[in-house]
């Protein structure tokens, strides 16, 4: 019975920690990926167009094309929020395209998570493999 105590001791302090960590990290990061694409920037341009279909709202902030994109998250009720800068340089036969996440974590569970587990440029580097 003793050892179940001392589990239960062991994962509140975890669970302390990760919250203390999380209050010590900034809201706010940045964070860039950039891939070299076998398509034009009107073509990349349509692609990124359509926003990710992952039940978040987006609104333009931003629009130059087929050269820059700034989209921003527009659901102020979700535990993160921020833009995502699409420049699209052309490059040879295709081009290159660079995606900068000005992001912001409020929940500090959610940044321990973001910074530690996941890494800020996960769901960039997700996105940049639908891309190719």
């Amino acid at each position: 019975m003793k050892w179940l105590a001392w589990i239960g001791l062991v994962l509140v302090g975890a669970v302390v920690l990760v919250v203390a960590i999380g209050f010590a990290l900034p809201v706010k990061h940045v964070a860039s990926r950039s891939v070299k694409l076998r398509r034009t920037p009107e073509q990349v341009w349509a692609v990124i167009m359509n926003p990710p279909q992952d039940g978040v709202r987006y609104e333009v902030v931003e629009s130059e094309p087929p050269r820059k994109l700034v989209r921003r998250i527009a659901d102020r009720n979700l535990p993160y929020g921020g833009t995502w800068t699409y420049d699209i340089v052309p490059d040879g036969d295709g081009c290159s395209l660079t995606i900068t996440e000005n992001g912001e974590v409020y929940n500090p569970v959610f940044r321990f998570v973001s910074r530690f587990i996941m890494g800020h440029t996960a769901t960039i580097d997700n996105y940049l493999k639908t891309v190719q």
